[in-house]
């Protein structure tokens, strides 16, 4: 019998392992996800997405829609590698519709956010977010790389740079108090979904219990990003810069596909060594994102959760609900 490796997980590694679970997942599989907002959380259902936020009064409001859309009714963004792509349209669309919607629960009926400068605020977001984390590696490439800026060795320093500037950046916004409050609503998000896979009552009691950290985070999943962009994007080293970057903005669907998959594969093995060993930067990363979540924050995650729920069991449709 061969000797057996020692080393950790290669890249190669996890994205096969991310490939036949893929492959083999069966289709009625479904994972309950969601995001924090302000003072609330968003949970995704099959049929269905509610967001749960706590008024200033101190109630609970929930919104329940269908999800019409045909990211989430169409075959297609339901196969494997595709639906990572649906995934980063749902981080992007969902989260910003349920984002206004938040906002304007803590606002007040007489200074609700409009469509129009919600859209702003989107587009805005995404250029920071182009600017940040493929235009300001490319930059740090450039200035630490000292052979030809078309290389291998430039893209490998451009994927260490986005890596670095990523954790950086969930560093300094998680000083401010309000964010600090948004990184306690995602806790809350990921302690509900860690208790509803369990198996436990999704209660109080057991939710505060469940970790906050959890393998399908949007944090991890921009962590796989950065390491799955090293690979995807090593082949345009050998570009002009404003190449390079049409083709990195042109393969972000690339990207996310295989980093979705990678996850997902991830988090069907987490309790096997390899799966363990592996998520290790995916949940260390939750560090930054996360915090503890109060009863009160919990009591809203739940609610949100359960709301979502409700629609894989026929009870679909557009409501709004308080809860005292």
């Amino acid at each position: 019998m061969g000797a057996v490796s020692a080393r950790g997980p290669s890249v190669g590694d996890i994205l096969r392992t991310a490939a036949l679970n893929a492959a083999a997942a069966p289709p009625a599989t479904f994972f309950y996800g969601g995001q924090a907002v302000i003072e609330g959380v968003l949970m995704r259902g099959r049929r269905q997405y509610a967001v749960a936020a706590r008024r200033p009064d101190g109630s609970i409001t929930v919104l329940s829609e269908r999800l019409r859309s045909r990211v989430y009714t169409g075959r297609p963004w339901s196969l494997p590698f595709f639906r990572g792509a649906a995934s980063l349209w749902e981080m992007l669309a969902l989260g910003m519709r349920a984002l206004q919607w938040s906002a304007n629960v803590q606002l007040g009926e007489d200074a609700e956010i409009s469509p129009g400068a919600m859209r702003t605020t989107i587009g805005i977001s995404i250029v920071f977010g182009l600017g940040l984390f493929i235009g300001l590696p490319l930059l740090a490439s450039s200035l630490l790389h000292h052979g030809a800026p078309q290389s291998v060795g430039s893209v490998l320093i451009e994927g260490a740079a986005r890596a670095v500037i990523l954790l950086g950046y969930l560093f300094l916004i998680g000083l401010g108090k309000n964010v600090r409050r948004v990184f306690e609503y995602h806790g809350a998000e990921h302690k509900a979904i860690n208790c509803l896979e369990s198996g436990a009552a999704v209660e109080v009691e057991n939710v505060r219990l469940a970790s906050r950290f959890h393998p399908r985070c949007g944090t991890g999943f921009l962590v796989v990003v950065a390491l799955v962009s090293v690979i995807v994007f090593t082949p345009l080293g050998w570009l002009f810069w404003p190449v390079r970057i049409a083709c990195q903005i042109a393969l972000i669907p690339v990207v996310a596909g295989v980093s979705y998959e990678a996850i997902r594969g991830l988090a069907r093995i987490r309790d096997r060594r390899f799966g363990r060993i592996a998520l290790v930067p995916v949940l260390a990363a939750q560090r930054l994102s996360t915090r503890e979540p109060d009863d009160s924050q919990i009591e809203v995650a739940i609610a949100a959760l359960a709301a979502a729920r409700a629609g894989d069991t026929g009870e679909v449709g557009e409501n709004y609900a308080t809860v005292p």
